[in-house]
């Protein structure tokens, strides 16, 4: 899956915060069927999830959550929603790879269905039920699986499960996201996104929220405001001055290189091939 560092969450049945959301500066949207969508909505959210993504044609990335496995809703939604512009379903209140290997069967059913190439569509486990956390190995490792991710909100369903009281520091949480970007990385997952931060007013404390788990290994944050949209693109992205750095990186050691030198200094701090390979990786995910 390509990487994304803003994904913003719309409930299905505001057909006009979908338009919005689709026009909006986050790089992905979510069109959520679940949570935040009344039981007696979940047939306008699907309707409207389809003309969206009949309509789509650009290059901004549609993932859907359907309702969670536990449910009476869940297998319509992926029989009604899967179509060839989806990136992604958005899997709910997983707890182990046997969920996603459902959720894996209906999408496969609805692609036949659809007469859309088996595969198209990828799943994103949403980790928030204790078990999923426990288990992220066995579950990032389950068919279709082509990003992840880690639930950290205030209040929320991992914050019940798990029995932690949230702070804008993150100490509570700083094992389990930890855990799931170690697990993401080693399963070769690009897109390890987090959710979320709730205060839509603070941008300076989602700021801070996004350039923490930046540095922790996250690529991007899913979000419940369109004003949070360019600063988890600026924080999850490279800036000017870092793309500079690392293209200076990697020119300096190949230089050293053709040299007959295996480290060389630059900037004052002693690198080698691990450091050019760390710079070259940063520089296509970027551009990805």
């Amino acid at each position: 899956m390509k990487p994304y560092r803003s994904l913003l969450f719309v409930p299905g049945h505001k057909r006009d915060w979908i338009d919005k959301a689709l026009n909006s500066e986050a790089d992905a949207v979510i069109i959520d069927l679940e949570d935040s969508v009344p039981p007696q909505d979940k047939e306008l959210a699907r309707a409207n999830a389809r003309e969206a993504l009949e309509a789509h044609g650009g290059s901004k990335g549609i993932l859907i959550r359907p309702n969670a496995l536990d449910t009476v809703f869940f297998g319509r939604d992926v029989a009604e929603v899967t179509h060839r512009n989806l990136t992604a379903f958005l899997l709910p209140k997983l707890f182990s790879r046997d969920d996603v290997v459902r959720f894996d069967a209906l999408v496969s059913a609805a692609e036949i269905d659809h007469g859309i190439e088996r595969g198209t569509v990828e799943l994103v486990p949403s980790l928030e039920t204790a078990a999923s956390i426990n288990k992220v190995d066995e579950i990032l490792a389950g068919p279709r699986v082509g990003g992840v991710m880690a639930a950290a909100a205030k209040d929320a369903d991992v914050s019940r499960e798990v029995g932690f009281r949230w702070t804008a520091a993150g100490v509570e949480t700083l094992y389990l996201r930890s855990k799931v970007v170690v697990a993401a990385r080693s399963a070769g997952i690009r897109t390890i996104v987090l959710g979320l931060w709730q205060e839509v007013r603070n941008l300076d404390g989602m700021r801070t929220f996004a350039q923490d788990n930046s540095g922790l290994g996250y690529t991007g944050q899913v979000l419940i405001h369109p004003s949070h949209a360019p600063i988890a693109n600026e924080e999850y992205g490279l800036t000017a001055t870092l793309r500079e750095y690392y293209e200076g990186l990697i020119e300096a050691f190949e230089e050293g290189q053709r040299n007959g030198h295996g480290a060389v200094a630059y900037r004052g701090d002693h690198i080698d091939l691990a450091h050019a390979n760390h710079a070259r990786e940063a520089l296509a995910l970027a551009s990805a």
